[in-house]
């Protein structure tokens, strides 16, 4: 596959008392054959789509007319929140201040009433309308929800624009090996059947493991609820070494905290980004709370990027940097990180790739997915809804229903 997996820094042997010795590890493996099974059967009923996103290509055939129209524009605008704007590598392509003539706006909203969706889509069609006139919408403007009655088609519809369908059994959070993450990535020039061959072989060797420890994301998994249960571990810190990971951190923290987070389960996912990060965190993982368990997702860097002129740093203080690249140095940090969180005590999962690319991300979205989706089986927790979250919902609703009718009350 295009990562490998390795938890020896989480281990007994290598972690010593602060590790899991080999019995609690082989109890929450074992544990983690009935989650395998359930997906497995799931994925063979058809219950789950999101499992079946990977090995489809129709879909991507018929978006390529879509992405290829969107491109011709200078700018294009997602507008969603949560699953439906973070799904994606390049959710959107905002470059500078182009005139609205020249931009493109595509709409997301599973449900098809986002209060934060529809408040932004109904200024920009304000705008759009005053700067380009009536007709511009039904040219600059597609929507994507469940089929069916929903207010943003209604208003889409009232304006001449495209509606795509939303899988309404792909949520929001899962969606981004459907259209809502993959005709974005289209639309920026990605390789969107590549982004799904990385997750199918992660997929399969996940439903074709003979058992747990076969199966990466049924290892992470394990790893998850066994340092939660037996060691305390509350947060769940992923440090990547790329400024491209940064919005796949933030997707991770909503997928982990919103699929996990019910009736007193769960773990806090914390997303970090390297090297940035050693400087304002490190001391406290290191030297806090033993609380937390690290995922580190390192790429190979060595060789690559621009090199230091050995001339340029002459100086004997700079003697190391002679002649070493900015991938020389990252290489050399993030293998530090992991080593010194291991000497102090602190359990490491290492997640290494070779190179990032579409096939890469596509895998690690994968990996990620099914890693909650199992953990959450192992927590006994519904991975697919987010009761608390539709309450406040509602409660937002009713406030700013109260502000309409003057009824306003600060807390």
């Amino acid at each position: 596959m295009s990562y490998r997996q390795d938890i020896a820094g989480c281990r007994a042997a290598v972690l010593g008392e602060h590790g899991l010795d080999d019995k609690a590890w082989r109890a929450q493996l074992n544990a983690a054959r009935p989650a395998l099974d359930w997906l497995r059967a799931h994925y063979a009923d058809r219950s789950l789509p999101l499992l079946h996103l990977p090995a489809a290509r129709a879909d991507l055939d018929a978006l390529a007319p879509l992405a290829k129209r969107y491109r011709e524009f200078d700018a294009v605008v997602v507008l969603g929140t949560g699953g439906s704007s973070l799904g994606g590598a390049a959710v959107a392509a905002l470059l500078g201040d182009p005139a609205l003539a020249r931009t493109r706006f595509l709409v997301v909203s599973k449900s098809g009433s986002t209060a934060e969706t529809m408040t932004q889509f109904l200024i920009a069609l304000e705008a759009l309308i005053a700067a380009e006139g009536k007709t511009a919408p039904g040219r600059q403007m597609t929507v994507i929800a469940e089929p069916g009655d929903n207010v943003l088609r209604r208003v889409a519809g009232a304006h001449g624009m495209t509606a795509l369908d939303h899988d309404p059994k792909v949520g929001g959070r899962y969606s981004v090996l459907s259209l809502v993450g993959l005709l974005p990535a289209l639309i920026a020039g990605q390789d969107a059947f590549a982004l799904r061959q990385g997750a199918l072989e992660v997929l399969n060797a996940t439903l074709g493991a003979a058992v747990p420890a076969d199966a990466p994301a049924a290892v992470g998994a394990a790893l998850s609820v066994a340092f939660a249960r037996e060691r305390g571990a509350s947060q769940m810190v992923l440090l990547h070494y790329s400024d491209i990971l940064t919005k796949f951190g933030l997707w991770y923290r909503q997928l982990w905290a919103e699929s996990l987070g019910k009736d007193g389960q769960g773990t806090t996912p914390v997303p970090a980004v390297g090297a940035v990060d050693q400087h304002s965190q490190l001391q406290l993982y290191l030297a806090g709370p033993r609380d937390k368990l690290y995922t580190l997702v390192l790429i190979d860097r060595a060789g690559t990027g621009h090199r230091v002129s050995p001339a340029l740093a002459a100086d004997p203080a700079l003697a190391y940097l002679a002649g070493r690249t900015m991938g020389d140095l990252m290489e050399a940090e993030q293998r530090a990180t992991a080593d010194t969180l291991v000497r102090n005590g602190r359990p490491v999962r290492v997640l290494r790739l070779q190179r990032l690319d579409e096939r890469a991300l596509g895998a690690m979205m994968m990996h990620f997915m099914l890693e909650t989706i199992l953990a959450a089986r192992l927590m006994g927790v519904d991975p697919f809804d987010q009761p608390a979250v539709e309450e406040g919902k509602v409660l937002a609703r009713n406030y700013l229903g109260e502000m309409a009718q003057g009824k306003v009350t600060k807390t």
